[in-house]
């Protein structure tokens, strides 16, 4: 009998495999690579990007994984403001001008401004709200992040508006892979908190890319590891849980004292066959919107305007931002003469994401480009590779009401211990944080049934 079955390779499993790696463990893959929505591949001294492309700094449980594991992160680099909207590509200045600065009708403008200083106000509640108070689990300030504005979504909290500046706040709140209808209005706040306050969020890259960091951890944990290995189901026996799955087409099944569950809500919800009824029931109402993401290299030899860019919001395009991950690297060089090539990442979420995906991979790379080549005058003559990446089932989003599903998502209950990042609201970090807190859960367990605390190899967080 195994010690603990961790069900899903992505970053919450691995992170749980990697605090759990003393014990006796098996971790199940259904593809055929680790780090689910995480991908990265290196390129010389620049890396393609398709998912995960910023992380948590400073005392997070991002920052002790990348420590642990030995992988280094650097703050990111560049303009994190840009906008590319009606003809007009601005780079610098503060983000309260651009309304002033892009070409749009005064009535837009207006409309802009004014729910830009409501947005604003709310921005600053938020950030009381999301602060962790002296004495506070982490699972008492996420439930009060999700109540915050969840009666209503964020359209209905900016009003009617002019289309131009429902335009200009799409980028930041679809970051979820929700449209600004679908998504509530803290939710909407919470990424513009995220966006404004970049140094106090999610304000880190990792070097060499994001698969670097579960590359690693699964070579690691080694022949732990099995991948194309489908869970069809798992349940409970007195003292132990069954997970049965297939691998290469054979069925197989392990015991193993507790698992730890770290796949997507709608496959948790559809293997745990006797959770909690209300469990279930949440998982089964949790919310994921598509996203489509692709990733460019370049060969040019000189600047280009792009270069003191990291990110570039692009409203009315088929993609919502554009990303410069080579400006990580330039950043690590320091000044100096400039390395030929690039690496861009384009990012569409929720409505842009379904209209692409009734399509094929290279009509999307064509509507990319030409897309890219509005933005970016001249970009697709230097593309000399491009790979576009579906997530049918991309980023869950909090929705209106989500708050009402986490007290029965986060208790704990039975052997089955739950992780990933619909447990929460920041991304990898939330999908890292609460895998590291399932085993946690596992190894109080193990030591509950061998009678015995954890021997000092099992050091935890």
């Amino acid at each position: 009998m195994k010690d603990v079955v961790i069900v899903g390779g992505g970053i919450a499993g691995l992170a749980a495999g990697r605090r759990l790696r003393h014990w006796d463990t098996l971790l199940l893959e259904s593809e055929d690579r680790v780090g689910g929505r995480i991908r990265s591949e290196r390129r010389g001294p620049y890396w393609l990007n398709w998912g995960g492309h910023v992380y948590a700094g400073g005392d997070s449980s991002t920052a002790w994984l990348l420590r642990d594991t030995g992988i280094d992160s650097t703050p990111v680099t560049g303009s994190l403001a840009g906008l590319s909207m009606n003809g007009k590509l601005l780079l610098k200045g503060r983000v309260e001008s651009y309304p002033f600065r892009i070409p749009m009708s005064w009535d837009a403008r207006v409309g802009m401004v004014k729910a830009g200083a409501k947005v604003a106000l709310a921005v600053a509640k938020y950030a009381r709200i999301v602060r962790l108070r002296p004495g506070e689990d982490e699972a008492t300030r996420q439930q009060r992040v999700y109540d915050f504005m969840n009666d209503r979504s964020f359209a209905d909290f900016i009003g009617d508006l002019p289309q131009d500046a429902v335009e200009l706040f799409k980028p930041t709140v679809t970051r979820s892979a929700a449209d600004i209808d679908q998504l509530s209005a803290g939710a909407g706040v919470g990424y513009f908190s995220l966006v404004w306050n970049i140094g106090a969020g999610l304000s880190q890259s990792i070097i060499g890319g994001p698969s670097t960091l579960t590359e690693s951890i699964a070579a690691s944990l080694s022949d732990r590891v099995r991948l194309r290995a489908t869970v069809d189901e798992i349940v409970h026996k007195k003292d132990s849980v069954v997970v049965r799955y297939r691998q290469d087409g054979v069925e197989q099944e392990v015991e193993a004292r507790c698992v730890v569950l770290a796949t997507p809500a709608t496959v948790s919800h559809r293997v745990a066959v006797d959770l909690d009824r209300d469990v279930r029931e949440a998982l089964s109402k949790v919310v994921y919107g598509p996203y489509v993401s692709a990733a460019f290299l370049t060969n040019e030899t000189g600047r280009q305007v792009w270069d003191g860019a990291y990110a570039i919001a692009t409203p009315k395009r088929s993609f919502n931002v554009a990303l410069n991950l080579s400006n990580i690297a330039r950043g690590l060089e320091g000044e100096g003469e400039r390395r030929p090539g690039s690496s861009l990442m384009t990012f569409s979420p929720g409505s842009l994401a379904r209209r692409l995906l009734e399509l094929d991979d290279d009509d999307i790379r064509r509507i990319y480009l030409d897309d890219l080549d509005q933005v970016l005058p001249g970009f697709s003559d230097k593309v000399v590779e491009a790979e576009v990446q579906r997530w049918p089932t991309g980023a869950p989003y909090c929705f209106p009401g989500r708050g009402k599903l986490q007290p029965a998502l986060t208790r704990r209950t039975g052997r089955v211990l739950l992780a990933g990042d619909y447990l929460g609201t920041l991304y990898t970090e939330t999908a890292i944080q609460t895998g590291l807190s399932a085993a946690q859960e596992a190894q109080s367990l193990l030591a509950t049934d061998r009678g015995s605390a954890p021997h000092p190899m099992h050091a935890t967080l």
